[in-house]
């Protein structure tokens, strides 16, 4: 594995696409942010910039709510895997919104000791049509909220894939 350019510290990172994961959206704009780690009142957490934006990257659809949205907006089958109660897009699914993401997404970084500090203060003051949390003003949270939401009908109604 080659090294990362990504911090592993805390701190609160964007995605922008070459490539626009649906026409209705532009691209080589910011169009979501993340936090790493998240404010967790009770323990701490083990999450990083570094490991946050990996996962983003190389992880599935059911640890990433980005790459969920992603897919979603791509048309790749959302399915029920494992015990049924996971749904990825499958090996073959997530492979390709991977090969995807390579090809079209960017990210960047800041790193910041409380990036929980600054997200709702992002999420208000910039338009960013892939975050759903804390963003229901957002002119494409219905249409997100939908597409989402059809995906997982969709998934519940066929079989469980290995």
């Amino acid at each position: 594995m080659r090294p990362s350019p990504v911090p592993a510290a805390a701190g609160v990172y964007g995605w922008h696409f070459e490539k626009a994961p649906c026409p209705d959206l532009d691209a080589g704009r910011l169009l979501y942010v993340g936090i790493a780690p998240r404010y967790m009142a009770n323990r701490t957490s083990t999450q990083n910039l570094r490991k946050r934006v990996r996962y983003h990257y190389r992880g599935n659809a059911a640890g990433s709510t980005l790459r969920l949205t992603l897919g979603c907006l791509l048309g790749i089958e959302l399915r029920r895997v494992g015990s049924g109660k996971r749904m990825t897009f499958g090996k073959a699914g997530e492979a390709t919104l991977s090969q995807w993401m390579a090809e079209n997404a960017r990210v960047c970084w800041i790193e910041r000791d409380e990036p929980w500090t600054m997200e709702s203060e992002l999420i208000s003051q910039l338009d960013l049509p892939l975050n759903l949390v804390q963003n229901r003003h957002n002119q494409f949270h219905s249409r997100l909220t939908e597409v989402r939401s059809q995906a997982r009908q969709r998934a519940r109604e066929l079989a469980v894939s290995a």
